[in-house]
């Protein structure tokens, strides 16, 4: 049939058999578009991205502690494509960090990240009121359901920097500025000492105490004491800042970083202990992202799991010391426990006896002691 004999036997159609055919039509098109989105197309809304909140003590861009935990956090979240929700410069015992846990959780936060010693102790009554919302903190102060213990063994390093100190020193005096006796700077400084102990049994580790995570000037003032008052040619800190790097290097004396990769300093600064925050912060989010997270009571990871290290060295470290310090971490990576056998604390009581370790579990919440061969400055 020719085109426009079709078009005249339209056109011949009265208009209500044209209504009919549009109404076919119309309906044809309908059932088409109903079937595209049904099979055509995926319909289910898109996951909203998880959250993650994360409180710390300090400003996140200051190097050492809070930029170290915050860029390694940061990291992670990228890598998994989660929103993370920061509040940081939160004091200890202040009131704040309650608050800052309400905004969170307001914002749509579901796990929490705690990240300094006191936190979750004023956190504990919002565990019981949010029981779905997974807590994460870097101490054992308390316990709960929905709260785990997330640290990195930062004492293996301090082992290994010891072994490095023990043999830069020429005086047998090592001092260590820290900020207060609690387990966690305890371990630390013990296991400094016994890395010290295993290359020079001589030397001794004299403790100042400053009372607080971050005090420039205090830090300072007893870093330049143990230096003049008792000595101290080499110096490392527990401190989340470098005031203590700062003495040590205006005054030609050696010294050992901590949690920061340290600029603009001289050779005098020996190395860093570091911890690759990046890679602690994605093995939680991943065992939290497969739902594994809430059987996890205790998660404690270092150097067998490539985490923690010493940065590159200072130029006036020789290849014998560093063979040294390579031979004490292979024994670390191959299962040496650095809290085994005799220990006895500074006291004279025994704190292990032969044969034996001190637990995990132990060392995390309990060392409320210093090693024999620390001194305290008073």
């Amino acid at each position: 049939m020719k085109i426009y004999e079709l078009h005249n036997q339209i056109k011949r159609l009265s208009d209500e058999k044209k209504l009919k055919i549009l109404l076919v039509l119309g309906g044809c098109v309908l059932f088409l578009i109903i079937i595209l989105l049904v099979f055509g197309f995926d319909t289910t809304p898109l996951k909203e991205k998880p959250k993650i909140g994360f409180i710390i003590l300090g400003d996140i861009r200051q190097s050492g502690w809070n930029a170290s935990h915050y860029n390694g956090i940061k990291s992670a979240c990228d890598e998994f494509d989660v929103e993370l929700l920061v509040r940081d410069k939160v004091p200890d015992n202040s009131g704040q960090c309650p608050i800052a846990v309400e905004e969170l959780i307001a914002e749509g936060a579901h796990i929490i990240f705690l990240v300094s010693f006191d936190y979750s102790l004023e956190v504990r009554p919002l565990m019981e009121k949010y029981p779905n919302i997974a807590f994460i903190d870097v101490s054992t102060q308390t316990s709960a359901k929905n709260l785990t213990h997330c640290f990195a063994k930062m004492y293996e390093g301090r082992y290994l920097s010891g072994v490095l100190a023990g043999l830069r020193t020429k005086t047998n005096v090592i001092g260590y500025v820290a900020a207060m006796p609690n387990s966690e700077v305890n371990r630390g400084i013990s296991a400094f000492t016994l890395g010290v102990q295993r290359i020079n049994p001589n030397a001794k580790v004299v403790v100042a105490w400053t009372g607080d995570w971050e005090n420039p000037e205090k830090e300072k003032m007893n870093a330049e004491r143990l230096i003049s008052e008792v000595g101290a040619d080499v110096l490392t800190y527990h401190q989340d800042d470098s005031a203590v790097g700062d003495v040590a290097d205006s005054l030609g004396i050696d010294f050992i970083g901590y949690n920061a990769l340290l600029k603009g300093y001289s050779e005098h600064y020996l190395t860093s202990i570091i911890c690759n925050w990046e890679l602690f912060y994605q093995d939680i989010l991943q065992r939290y992202l497969k739902g594994e997270l809430s059987s996890i009571r205790n998660h404690w990871v270092g150097i067998q799991q490539g985490i923690i290290s010493l940065s590159d060295y200072s130029v006036l470290i020789d290849e014998d010391t560093k063979r040294a310090i390579e031979e004490a971490r292979n024994d670390l990576v191959n299962g040496k426990l650095i809290f085994s056998d005799d220990i006895y604390d500074n006291e004279g009581k025994l704190r292990c006896s032969k044969n034996k370790v001190i637990s995990d579990m132990e060392l995390l919440k309990n060392i409320n002691w210093l090693i024999r061969g620390v001194e305290v400055l008073e």
